[in-house]
């Protein structure tokens, strides 16, 4: 992946995402941990701002209780990353 060295975050969210297939979904841990195994904890609010802006951009979807959210920007709580409904 060309942009795997800019964005480490970013390559792991789609890699994996897209490695579960449409229906599945990924814990945020799984991405963190997939970039620095040891530190995954420091790499968790990277993938949560890496995730709102794969949401929006459409190529991801984040879930809350097993539904899209609607405003990406606002979601409190646990949440999952999988392949957009659809």
């Amino acid at each position: 992946m060309s942009d795997e060295p800019k964005n480490p975050v970013r390559a792991a969210i789609l890699e994996l995402t897209a490695a579960k297939g449409a229906g599945k979904t990924i814990m945020p841990e799984d991405a963190a941990k997939a970039v620095s195994p040891a530190n995954f904890v420091r790499v968790l609010k990277d993938v949560r701002a890496e995730a709102i802006r794969l949401h929006k951009a459409g190529a991801i979807a984040i879930y809350r209780k097993g539904k899209p959210v609607e405003d990406p920007d606002t979601f409190k709580g646990v949440y999952r990353l999988g392949l957009p409904p659809g």
